[in-house]
């Protein structure tokens, strides 16, 4: 029997569900309201499982679509038996599995309207043949109207709901536009080629058919590209028509449901193949395209005949078999020989001697520790056992610092190499189109008012412009606050989306963030060389304005607009209230008062928001709210869409000849409930993660924060030469620097850190990789899902000299073997074999795989497609268990409203119960620097990464230039440290698969907040030596002034030798040594006692988000406001202490020397020194304090007169020097 699922009053989408093996029953639709997708008790859920199929199988008008599933099996079987099949009957069908057929009534939309509008009057208009631009199909264009203008929500205890938003008509009347003939003088409809959205030659220039005989018949040369048309593309010519029904009918079967292991794993199988009786001409005549034989015959001296490297032992090509026995044509541009990536080492003139300086100054520090040792100062033993202990920790934290750069090396990509591999027309990709695999980005953000939404739509637009496949590219916004605010904002990034990223696309502009291309100091015209480019980047900068104001006035707008709506909510209410009062027989002086209603935040098409309301409420808090799904943009079509002149289409600059298409482009707020714990930024990135893999599976991620932009369009595509090149298969992530903006000339905080990026990760380079900093870090998938390597090497033996290298991925994986014992410790991916189905139903019939990763099967069902689609090709040097080459050239199937109810379910805050999400898949939690343990534990398991430098900068960034903001920037990072010390995540009990110096590189991570408690103590000695007039040596000896001034030269060359190798500049570095001493007498010292709290009493830390600077057309006098902005905090207490004494200690020890009878001018000038030195490294600290360009209040100056002078004299006053008490006072100090 069906089963109707619960709707609410007047529902525009029907699901029913009915467990039979007939056909489902119909449901009537009924009127406006929310689609709901109910997740029954019995088990069934809606599921899309991979590969996805569109809804819909009957009619283009038709307003239902009938999705038949068959039930999720967890355990057991193969994909195969999942597969979804269109609703055209019950062919084919397993009748001893029962199944459930959703019907599902979707409402018409402006373009489902249009198309529907064509159909029932029975004739072809140009409407209708625009609403067929995917890949021939009306319905599969009306679903991804459906759902790029639906927004899901669900979660606990709740159904999932699809709620319909008003939409435009506006998209298909500018894309039938575009389908008009371009050749001068004529108007007719273009002829279209295979019922692709392009014209009969591969540059897509639009033309119609007659236009194309008299072409055909003249030159035979296409008018857009004055190329030839190949023989293939006349469909006129009787010799090309079966060669034509061949690629169509490829084409149609890869719409079909796959059914062989390639074609489950999105292989091409639309290959033109060789045949030898004639029957198919085509471009090649009978050979494989590409192929020049005057070519191959004179790079290689050889014949036509039996026995060469061409011609096949058993015929060429006979009998129609395709390929068998014929191996493909070599290629002798040997693209796939010709690495994608370079890597040098630093020169050895710089390198030999930084190491000999480094070795050098061991043995002085070794000596130096000795003689301090051996040689205590009597007079004053407490003083001296303090020095010398700070000494050794600073030695020892010196030595963890400097040994992992011993072996830094450079990198380089290969752009061209990575466009000659992936994206050229080849046999196996006979269309040419791009075989590079797909990236997810994130990008994440909790409040608007912290994280400003202009600064966050800059970095949206400046990823859908980026330089990458647009089918290939999705992007996700993570609000994990679920702001009303910010998806209204978000729906205004797309909208001007439309016009920014043709714009770039058309002119190559860059950086592709609006706010940083149109705040440019530079010259905007240099290169360009189109005369309408100032035009038109007027036009866009006056629509960018526009668009800045709109977004600015959203947070008073959505407040208005509540505002109206609970007023009329509750005067409704009263009125009610008053009617059935009055029913009742109540008087009307007597009428009891209206309860108050609750203060709604409301959308604009007037409904309520299902987030965060303004005013908090039950379900509507920030802890508080159902999980949100919304398709801003859904997925692109297979094919180029070209544009048109402004007047044509409708837009606002002219796009003829580019592609007009947009990357999918969804917002994601996860559902968050009360007594559920959400773990902060890592959680919201752990849902993106089943979110995307559900929704569009790209086997490679890029994170970013909402603050960092796309600076270079290229970084993509240089990050995937180093995933793709050989021994990619073992790069877990490609890490690119942190570049910042906004930060003032001096750097007077050190918010550049260009020692830790240019110097230290170059250095973990040439180790076994960078550690992942949080943000601008390309991951692989299946190293997030806690899968192992295929290939690792243990070091085992002293200092790791013996090496044994492990295949971690062998046939035998899929059994089961010893590793099922020790699941806790290591998770491997066994591999996909092309020809065999055994190992694949082992890996998703696996009883682990449901426990570990959640009860999505779906989810589930990813996994293995993401493993293959990020694998190297078949022909690159050293690749095992590869892809072959146009594998991934195949189209992206339609996203489907059963897809993105399931994407629901996996945000809920109860999916990662009794999982290991958290744990030892995705970002892990525990930690506030969730980044640095997530990429420990990869290379924990034999993972390395890569350090990507771009010639430009390929993101940039905001960095808080205020001194309170970045003390609290430093402490967060130094609490985490202290808590990956405090775990099982410290590097001393990393596995073998780690190198030694990678283990000393991350063991300094979390050892160097302990630094402060050394430091702070050595920032007071000189004070204390001072007051006392004792020393840390009894005298200033030869040997100790020697060793000291060897330990200090070579620290200074050390410093030199880093700046050549590394790029950066004197300036900079100094400006990180100052720092260090900041941070390390404020944000440390806390850090260790925050750190201490937690581990030993388990009080819970909690931060702020760091302030993001909104962008605005301030002027240069407020550029650097921040920066004068004096924000007493706690953490400035220790350095004005260490301030003020040192200056006070300084001013009483030149003072009793002068009033000595016998100075020891020794004592005063050691002292002074390292008093000096503390002061010159907190010189930037003071500077903050004096507040705006030195103007400095009088009361500073006035406290601080008055404290020195009274500290100097009382000093003075109650210990004279000897000597001197007859003329200071006429004796000793006695009380009166």
């Amino acid at each position: 029997m069906s089963r109707r699922l619960s709707l609410p009053a007047g529902s525009q989408v029907t699901v029913t569900v009915s467990p039979t093996r007939g056909k489902a029953a119909e449901s009537p639709g009924g009127g406006g309201g929310d689609a709901v997708l109910k997740r029954g008790a019995g088990g069934i859920g809606i599921t899309s499982p991979a590969p996805r199929h569109s809804l819909g199988g009957g009619a283009a008008g038709s307003a239902s679509a009938t999705l038949q599933l068959s039930p999720a099996r967890r355990s057991g079987g193969g994909v195969g038996s999942r597969y979804a099949s269109r609703d055209g009957g019950a062919a084919g069908a397993d009748d001893s599995a029962e199944f459930a057929h959703y019907t599902v009534h979707i409402p018409p939309t402006p373009e489902r309207a249009v198309a529907a509008s064509a159909d029932s009057a029975g004739t072809p208009t140009a409407a209708s043949a625009a609403a067929d631009d995917d890949d021939g199909r009306p319905e599969a264009r009306a679903q991804r109207s459906y759902i790029s203008g639906t927004i899901f929500t669900g979660g606990l205890n709740q159904a999932t709901r699809g709620h319909v938003l008003s939409t435009s008509a506006a998209g298909a009347a500018a894309a039938s536009a575009n389908m008009s003939c371009r050749m001068r003088g004529c108007d007719m409809p273009a002829f279209l080629t295979s019922g692709a959205a392009a014209g009969p030659c591969d540059c897509g220039f639009m033309i119609c058919r007659e236009c194309y005989a008299d072409c055909v018949a003249g030159a035979g040369n296409c008018p857009g590209c004055k190329e030839p048309y190949s023989a293939g593309s006349d469909t006129d010519d009787d010799g090309g028509e079966d060669d034509d029904e061949a690629v169509s009918s490829s084409e149609e079967r890869d719409q079909l449901p796959l059914t062989s292991m390639a074609k489950r794993f999105s292989l091409v199988h639309s290959m033109k193949i060789p045949s030898g009786n004639g029957g198919c001409a085509g471009a090649g005549g009978g050979k494989p395209a590409e192929f020049d034989h005057a070519r191959w015959l004179f790079e290689t001296k050889g014949t036509y005949g039996y026995g060469n490297a061409l011609w096949p032992k058993d015929g060429h090509g006979g009998g129609g078999t395709g390929f068998a026995g014929l191996e493909e044509p070599p290629n002798f541009g040997s693209r796939c020989r010709r690495p994608l990536t370079r890597k040098t080492s630093v020169s050895q003139a710089i390198l030999s001697p930084y190491r000999l300086l480094i070795a050098i100054r061991q043995v002085a520090l070794g000596f130096f520790l000795a003689w301090r040792i051996r040689h205590p100062n009597p007079e004053a033993v407490w003083l001296w056992a303090m020095s010398v202990t700070c000494e050794v920790w600073f030695a020892f934290s010196w030595l963890l610092d400097s040994l992992p750069k011993l072996c830094p090396v450079h990198r380089a990509a290969d752009l061209d190499v990575l466009a000659e591999r992936f994206e050229l027309p080849t046999a196996r990709n006979p269309k040419g189109r791009s075989d590079l695999p797909g990236i997810d980005v994130f990008v994440s953000t909790a409040d608007p008012e912290k994280e400003p939404p202009l600064v966050t739509a800059n970095t949206i637009l400046s990823i859908l412009a980026a330089d990458y496949p647009v089918e290939k590219l999705a992007c996700y916004l993570s609000d994990d606050g679920g702001a009303l605010l910010t998806f209204e904002a978000l729906a205004e990034t797309a909208s001007f989306a439309r016009t920014w990223v043709p714009f770039c696309r058309k002119h190559g502009v860059e950086p592709r963030s609006p706010e940083a291309y149109f705040g440019q100091k530079r010259d905007f015209l240099k290169n360009k060389v189109r005369v309408d480019f100032v035009r038109e980047r007027r036009k866009v900068k006056r629509e960018y304005d526009e668009f800045k104001v709109r977004v600015n006035s959203l947070p008073e707008a959505i407040r208005r607009r509540s505002d109206a709506y609970n007023a009329g909510e509750e005067l409704r209410a009263r009125r009610r209230q008053q009617e059935e009062a009055m029913a009742a027989g109540a008087l009307p002086g007597a009428l009891p008062e209206a309860p108050p209603t609750v203060k709604a935040t409301w959308m604009s098409d007037g409904s309520h928001w299902p987030g965060t309301w303004l005013a908090a409420s039950p379900d509507h808090s920030r802890g508080d709210h159902a999980g949100i799904i919304q398709a801003m943009l859904a997925p692109p079509t297979s094919e180029p869409v070209l544009g048109g002149e402004a007047a044509e289409s409708g837009g606002l600059i002219d796009t003829t000849g580019v592609d007009i298409r947009l990357p999918m482009l969804v917002y994601v707020s996860r559902e968050k409930r009360p007594g559920y714990d959400h773990n902060k930024k890592a959680g919201a990135m752990n849902a993106l993660v089943r979110t995307s893999a559900i929704m569009s599976n790209g086997p490679f991620i890029l994170n970013l924060d909402c603050d960092h932009y796309v600076h270079n369009s290229a970084a993509l595509r240089e990050g995937m030469c180093f995933m793709l090149d050989r021994g990619g298969d073992r790069v877990c992530y490609v890490q690119f620097p942190q570049r910042f903006e906004g930060i003032d000339p001096n750097d007077r905080y050190a918010n550049h850190n260009l020692v830790f990026f240019d110097v230290a990760m170059r250095a973990m380079d040439g180790l076994q990789g960078p550690m992942y900093v949080g943000t601008g870090c390309v991951f692989r998938r299946t190293a997030l899902y806690g899968f192992s390597p295929p290939r690792a090497t243990e070091h085992r033996g002293w200092l790791g000299t013996r090496k044994i290298k492990l295949l971690l991925r062998k046939p035998t994986m899929g059994k089961k073997t010893d590793r099922e014992k020790d699941n806790d410790r290591e998770m491997m991916l066994p591999p996909i074999e092309d020809d065999g189905f055994q190992q694949l139903d082992d890996v998703e019939s696996s009883a682990l795989l449901p426990r570990r990763f959640g009860s999505s099967a779906t989810f589930v069902a990813s996994i293995p497609v993401a493993e293959y689609q990020g694998r190297l090709l078949q022909d690159t040097p050293g690749a095992h268990q590869g892809r072959p080459a146009g594998s991934l050239a195949v189209p992206r199937e339609p996203l489907d409203a059963a897809t993105v109810a399931e994407a629901i379910g996996v945000i809920s805050c109860f999916y990662e119960d009794k999982t290991e999400w958290g744990r030892r898949i995705g970002w892990i939690y525990g930690s506030v620097t969730e980044d640095v343990v997530t990429g420990y534990r990869m290379h924990n398991r034999g993972w390395r990464s890569v350090y990507c430098v771009t010639r430009r900068d390929a993101f940039r960034g905001t960095a808080p230039i205020n001194l309170t903001d970045r003390l609290h920037q430093v402490l967060r990072w130094a609490t985490g440290s202290v808590e990956i010390f405090f775990s099982h995540n410290n590097a001393l009990f990393a596995s073998p698969r780690m190198k030694l110096l990678q283990r000393v590189a991350y063991f300094n991570v979390g050892m160097y907040p302990f630094t402060s408690i050394f430091l702070l103590v050595y920032c007071v000695l000189p004070a204390v030596s001072l007051f006392s007039g004792k020393f840390i040596v009894q005298s200033l000896n030869v040997t100790f002034l020697a060793l000291l001034l060897v330990i200090t030269v070579t620290l200074c060359l050390l410093a030199l030798l880093e700046i050549k190798w590394s790029g950066i500049t004197l300036h900079e570095w100094w400006r990180n040594e100052q720092f260090w001493v900041i941070g390390g007498t404020s944000a440390h010292p806390a850090a260790v006692l925050q750190g201490l709290l937690k581990v030993i009493a388990g009080v819970d830390i909690s931060f702020t988000l760091t302030s993001k600077p909104s962008t605005g057309d301030d002027g240069e006098e407020d550029a650097f406001a921040e920066l004068y902005e004096v924000r007493w905090s706690f953490l400035m207490v220790p350095p004005v202490t260490i301030m003020m004494v040192n200056a006070v200690a300084v001013a009483v020890a030149a003072a009793r020397t002068l009033y000595s009878e016998f100075p020891q001018w020794s004592k005063l000038l050691g002292g002074a020194f390292f008093s000096f030195w503390v002061l010159c490294h907190l010189y930037p600290f003071a500077k903050g304090l004096l507040g705006r360009r030195g103007r400095v209040p009088t009361i500073v100056f006035v406290w601080s007169g008055l404290i020195s002078m009274t500290v100097s004299l009382l000093w003075v006053y109650i210990n004279p020097p000897s000597g001197a008490k007859e003329r200071i006072g006429g004796g000793g100090f006695s009380f009166p």
